[in-house]
């Protein structure tokens, strides 16, 4: 959960119970592009829970899981702790594999953590992660979320400029020979640095958690007009990388301002697709829909919206889009940056 979410996971589980919605176009296959498995008591999302939002009416075929943090390993070289969170996950990917928990493989990609910023020594740790997670591990996130103004509200409280710094770019620089892509989380007025880091290595894929996060919370509140001008003008100039793809989602997370997870009630589809219609049409203008792919951000989203109302806001919000664009935003894209076979 981020630092401005305001109910506990049980609270949110009685919340959401008091509206839900049956999924639209069931059967549309859907790899959800990005989301979480943590278990950090009180707060549980786990395989129980996935699977429930899973088989929540939507036909959900893969999904690709990406670091929080979860599970590090408590003993063992200090470097290679981040391996327990691979082999973790990597876990329940193997029990999805058998069937026996349905027909949707969940975590078929898998994303985890390193420093970057360890430059050549990372390497071991980029190896090891590889061997844990095998055929399905494929790249690393390392949030790099700071804002001027707010700092950073993540987990791990990155520093200001950490896409820039030189000893990060020698370990961003491993990526693309072991084959491994790239998550980026950071926010709206981080975009900039994203573009010189894309333009810096054209042959490593860099796929953009969130829709790049327009803040909307603290001074960004009362300007989200100048916010929206500054974040989409911002993602059209990164577009114009050609290795850089992005995630459409996460626009739930308290950060962004709406305020949904204030409401008495959950939010209806049509409510989102009021919302964010304008966030969602500007990163496909910019990215087009074959650089584009959904994500639930579950269970982070989870604070405003239920996963079946998520899903039929974003098949609402693409119901003009051809055929074609519409396989791309719901699994083809994901499939073919996450190299998943479902």
């Amino acid at each position: 959960m981020t630092v401005t979410s305001t109910r506990s996971m049980a609270a949110l589980k009685l919340w959401h119970e008091t509206y839900t919605e049956t999924a639209l176009e069931p059967a549309l296959p859907i790899i959800d592009a990005h989301h979480h498995m943590w278990d950090r008591p009180p707060e549980r999302y786990a395989l129980d829970e996935l699977l429930s939002d899973f088989y929540s009416g939507h036909n959900i075929r893969a999904s690709v899981f990406v670091e929080c943090t979860a599970m590090f390993r408590a003993d063992g070289p200090e470097a290679l702790k981040p391996v327990g969170e691979t082999e973790y996950v990597n876990g329940f990917a193997a029990a999805s594999a058998s069937g026996i928990y349905g027909p949707a493989r969940l975590c078929a990609g898998i994303v985890s953590y390193a420093d970057l910023s360890a430059g050549d020594a990372v390497r071991p740790l980029l190896e090891a992660h590889i061997r844990a997670g095998g055929e399905r591990f494929r790249g690393i996130r390392q949030q790099a979320q700071h804002d001027p103004i707010l700092g950073s509200m993540a987990r791990r409280a990155p520093p200001p400029g950490l896409l820039l710094n030189p000893e990060f770019r020698v370990g961003f620089a491993a990526l693309a020979p072991l084959s491994l892509s790239f998550d980026a989380y950071l926010y709206f007025t981080q975009l900039g640095e994203l573009l010189d880091l894309a333009k810096t290595f054209p042959q490593t894929c860099i796929i953009l958690n969130h829709a790049g996060t327009p803040l909307g919370i603290g001074p960004y509140a009362a300007h989200r007009q100048e916010v929206f001008n500054i974040w989409s003008e911002s993602l059209r100039r990164l577009a114009e990388c050609e290795n850089v793809v992005l995630k459409i989602g996460g626009l739930g997370m308290a950060l962004c301002g709406f305020e949904l997870n204030a409401r008495p009630l959950p939010p209806s589809s049509d409510d989102l697709a009021e919302l964010w219609r304008p966030y969602v049409e500007t990163c496909i203008e910019a990215f087009g829909a074959a650089r584009c792919m959904f994500e639930s951000n579950f269970p982070v989203d989870k604070q405003s919206c239920g996963y079946p109302v998520l899903w039929n806001a974003f098949k609402k919000l693409s119901s003009t889009r051809s055929a074609g664009e519409r396989t791309d935003l719901f699994n083809g894209t994901a499939r073919r940056v996450y190299r998943i076979d479902a």
